[in-house]
């Protein structure tokens, strides 16, 4: 399940007083929830780019946090510094990372932006997808005149800050102002050459990148070509570590180029200047679906099946992109979801099949069989899945290796619900032995207490019927492959099936029996006609695909 998150990465005005940065750095990780990923400060800027990531919630009052102590700490009066800035938190950008929409993203922003703005007295500029006007998207528009300028910016009306005050105040002199917005992810993306001319590099890379460059007319005079991608920026360079030259490229905006995209064009830009790519290089982290995407586009590219596990996926991308080229990739530590991972949260799914029999098995209740119904079920989707990108990859079905690799995808998603479900089922029968704790020596508290086991015990209802609802629905699959799958397979098809049923009647169990204990009669009316059905659906769909089964062995 896509959790949602946003990466913040405030730049501060201070990269020299180490002290001072950890100082600002450190209240970022007093937010539950949120996970500083990097401080990265430059002496000659004198600006730090700090880095966390989280959900919406928890990321925003922690760049709250950052801000309200950078203003304490910072003191723009005193500032140098060669990049442009007008503010001791001079840029806090909000960037939509999975599980959320840009729109949403910026709305958060803005609420970021008030609450700077009211509760620290701090001029706030609305910046990108989250800019009040036009002229206000570029951050450029919003830090003209930068700090030196403020006083006078703040008097004119066309430029009076989105939130905080429009007055050069003490408090203001102190903190400057702050851009706040929303935008969408920069990726900084080496591309290896086997060529030591930084020349020949910079020719490739005004190729591809968006400004291109200047071409003299026959006239004498200058005109910009524009490169061959969108939202890239690029030059070539030496790279004297590595002895070879790369293309230096940053990719502004991932949903207009993709990784794989500004890697394909740079091959072929290379090839036409009889130079080769030879792999690629990543400077901090991605996020997981731009790898997933990449390896979709190669897949599709030789005409393989979509659907496989998102491990093999982000093997796919890596040897693609020639990630490895100058060192091992370690997925672990360059993907944004996987540095967040809880593997508490995957507990069962992540143990090996011994130590999940010897869980089962030992002296208490969780994992049962809700768990184990789940666990089943993925087991039989995985069996469909697996002859649908059997058939994908049969001689002579090339034509039809897209008809196959859409049920390997639906196939996919379905074990990865089903896994889920294996963890959330003893996640759900947690929850309400937690409740069971609760005090309850009061009336009120005896209330609370039991209303909180009701709610609980409908969460433990509504997970194994969700499994029955997915293992159902796997069945389709089953019965496509069954029919006009791999031949050779159909017997898998039908184990799939089998599996598929019995989760299915396992999660019926779980229902039933979970609903024994609940007052609500309404509630358990309706849940348990949903599971009749769903029982219903999932006899009858095995029957079908024994049939064609047998049939054919």
């Amino acid at each position: 399940m896509n959790r949602r998150l946003i990466e913040c990465v405030p730049n501060i005005s201070e990269g020299r007083d180490r002290a001072r940065i950890d100082a600002i750095a450190a209240v970022v990780e007093t937010v539950e929830g949120v996970r500083l990923l990097d401080v990265d400060p430059g002496k000659a800027t004198n600006r730090t780019v700090i880095t966390f990531v989280g959900e919406p919630e928890p990321v925003i009052e922690a760049a709250f946090r950052l801000i309200k102590k950078a203003q304490e700490l910072i003191d723009m009066r005193q500032h140098k510094g060669e990049h442009p800035r007008f503010g001791a938190t001079d840029v806090c950008p909000l960037i939509p990372i999975s599980g959320i929409s840009m729109e949403e993203t910026a709305e958060y922003a803005k609420r970021l932006a008030a609450r700077v703005g009211s509760e620290l007295s701090i001029p706030v500029y609305q910046y990108e997808f989250a800019a009040s006007e036009e002229k206000r998207r570029n951050l450029a528009n919003n830090r003209s005149g930068e700090y030196e300028g403020l006083a006078k910016k703040l008097k004119d009306p066309a430029w009076k800050p989105d939130h905080g005050p429009a007055e050069f105040t003490g408090s203001v002199a102190k903190s400057g102002a702050t851009a706040i917005g929303a935008r969408n992810f920069l990726v900084a993306y080496n591309v290896n050459l086997n060529t030591t001319s930084t020349r020949r590099a910079n020719a490739i890379a005004f190729d591809i990148r968006e400004a291109g460059r200047k071409v003299k007319q026959p006239d004498g005079q200058e005109v910009q070509v524009p490169g061959r991608l969108k939202a890239v920026k690029g030059i070539g360079w030496y790279i004297e570590e590595y002895g070879i030259a790369q293309l230096s490229l940053n990719l502004t905006d991932i949903t207009v180029t993709p990784v794989h995209i500004a890697f394909d064009e740079a091959c072929k830009a290379a090839e036409a200047r009889g130079i080769r790519v030879t792999g690629s290089e990543l400077v901090g982290l991605i996020p997981k679906q731009s790898l997933l995407d990449a390896a979709d586009f190669f897949l599709t590219r030789q005409q393989r099946s979509l659907g496989i596990s998102e491990r093999e996926k982000i093997k796919i991308a890596v040897k693609s992109l020639g990630l490895d080229d100058l060192g091992p990739f370690d997925p672990q530590k360059k993907v944004i979801e996987y540095m967040l991972e809880d593997a508490s949260s995957e507990r069962l799914v992540r143990m090996d099949l011994k130590q999940f029999s010897e869980e089962t098995a030992a002296e208490s209740p969780a994992p049962g069989g809700g768990s184990v119904a789940a666990y089943v079920g993925a087991l039989g989707v995985s069996l469909g899945t697996m002859v649908a990108n059997l058939s994908a990859h049969k001689r002579g079905w090339d034509d039809r290796w897209e008809e196959y690799s859409k049920w390997a995808v639906i196939g996919e998603n379905l074990r990865n619900d089903l896994l889920f479900l294996v963890d959330e089922d003893t996640r759900a029968y947690d929850r309400i032995i937690a409740c069971y704790s609760m005090p309850k020596g009061s009336e009120e508290e005896k209330a609370a207490r039991k209303a909180a086991i009701n709610d609980a015990t409908k969460g433990a209802i509504m997970t194994p019927l969700r499994t029955m609802q997915v293992c159902v629905e796997s069945m389709a699959l089953m019965k496509a492959m069954a029919e006009k799958g791999l031949e050779a397979s159909v017997s898998d098809a039908g184990v799939g099936a089998l599996c598929a049923r019995t989760g299915a009647i396992g999660g019926y169990l779980n229902v039933r029996i979970n609903c024994a204990g609940l007052d609500d009669e309404a509630f358990k009316a309706d849940v348990i006609k949903q599971a009749d059905q769903l029982k219903g659906k999932a006899e009858a769909l095995e029957a079908e695909v024994m049939a064609l089964t047998l049939a054919k062995v």
